[in-house]
């Protein structure tokens, strides 16, 4: 009877796992009951375990619906897109092939594009550094209302800068620079709202600077090279740039007086190669923060203003290449952060034992062709008889001796007059 007991529990243990328990997806558990899960031909399969257990296999369907494609895009980005296009279809030459991943609605794949980080995406910067591309901005651009950073320097960029880059209302930095861009000034990038940072360097460009440039708030202005001309804007010393770059361009007329009395916040200004003529105004002196000016390869004239020995911070300092004279004050000299004063082919008559002590302190001070006496590489007498300019304190000793002449001639008539009489 114990027997017959064990077996009966047994069998009725056995049917209820077989019933209550659930079996695992594609395995089959003793007389056909199971289940099968699986993914084929696009869908989800559900199927019996079929006979004799084992795993089930599924069966391909041979008309699989048709799959939509994965969305790429999203709508922040649909003028990102347009723009892009646009820019990629007025590109003439991509000799580096950067424009063959401009394909399809997600321009954050775009080669020289990045996206922000963001459930809804946009485009917060284009860096197409020298990659040599050649071809002009379109009007579309503007489009990119969230863009801060457009760097595309070493292209070849022609034409002009579109006036609906004003539109361009989160861009902080615009680097335009040694491209082929030609034209007046581009107005509308004074009309970007947060611009701080405006590079136009190499470039064609030509004309006078408007005056608008120096009233905005940007931290450096970065025009050298170009085919800039005329007298340079009275307000330049507005400016809240802390870099200032003008040279190799054709400006003429003099440096502002209003350069230092509003605004010393100037660490470097290079004015090199330009036409500029006057004295060297006492402004440029209460700059107390500057570490470079480079006033060289221009016609200024004169004595050096006292105010320079205010430059404490002051590195390089370059006059080369004016009609400057007098002699070399000590306080230039004596500037104890300089490390290269050049003032090199000029009318200076002499400088102070302070100044020879430049040598001593490994100091780069470059004095030739001036007219030192008892200095070797100096210019030839001749050319010392007559200071360019003849203003702002220099001689012109050619009009000096042409007084004495005439004084002497008056004063023999006069002595004539009185042997005579």
């Amino acid at each position: 009877m114990g027997t017959l007991t064990y077996t009966f529990h047994l069998f009725i243990s056995l049917v209820l796992q077989i019933h209550l328990i659930p079996a695992e997806p594609g395995f089959s558990v003793g007389g056909g009951v199971g289940m099968g899960v699986g993914i084929g031909g696009g869908g989800v399969w559900v199927g019996g375990g079929g006979g004799g257990g084992g795993v089930s296999t599924p069966t391909p369907d041979p008309n699989p619906p048709p799959q939509s494609p994965p969305a790429l895009s999203t709508p922040s980005l649909s003028p990102a897109y347009t723009a892009l296009q646009s820019w990629k279809s007025a590109i003439a030459e991509d000799p580096n092939g950067i424009l063959t991943t401009w394909v399809g609605p997600n321009v954050c794949n775009y080669k020289g594009v990045f996206c922000s980080s963001s459930v809804s995406p946009w485009v917060s910067a284009i860096d197409l550094n020298r990659a040599n591309l050649k071809g002009v901005l379109v009007k579309e651009l503007s489009l990119l209302t969230e863009l801060s950073l457009l760097h595309l320097n070493s292209n070849r960029f022609s034409g002009t800068v579109p006036d609906s880059f004003r539109d361009l209302v989160s861009l902080t930095e615009l680097d335009l620079s040694n491209n082929q861009f030609s034209g007046q000034f581009p107005i509308s990038t004074l009309q970007i709202p947060n611009l701080v940072y405006l590079d136009l360097r190499f470039n064609q460009f030509s004309g006078q600077l408007p005056a608008e440039l120096f009233d905005k708030p940007l931290d450096a202005i970065l025009l050298n090279n170009n085919q800039f001309s005329g007298e340079l804007p009275e307000n330049m010393g507005s400016s809240s740039a802390s870099v200032m770059n003008l040279a190799n361009n054709k400006f003429s007329g003099v440096i502002p007086a209003s350069l230092g009395y509003v605004n010393s916040a100037l660490k470097e200004v290079l004015f090199l190669n330009n036409q500029l003529t006057g004295c060297i105004p006492e402004g440029l002196g209460l700059f107390s923060d500057m570490q470079v000016l480079d006033l060289s390869h221009n016609s200024l004239t004169g004595h050096l203003p006292d105010s320079l020995s205010c430059l404490q911070y002051i590195e390089v300092l370059n006059l080369a290449h004016n009609h400057l004279s007098g002699e070399l004050p000590d306080i230039v000299c004596s500037l104890k952060n300089l490390l290269n004063l050049t003032v090199a082919y000029n009318f200076f008559s002499g400088f102070s034992p302070t100044c020879e002590n430049l040598f001593s302190r490994s100091i780069g001070f470059d004095f030739s062709l001036n007219c030192i006496p008892g200095e070797g590489m100096q210019r030839p007498p001749p050319e010392c008889s007559m200071i360019p300019g003849g203003g702002g304190g220099g001689i012109n000793y050619e009009t000096e001796i042409e007084v004495i002449e005439v004084a002497l001639m008056n004063w023999k008539l006069v002595t004539k007059e009185l042997v005579m009489g």
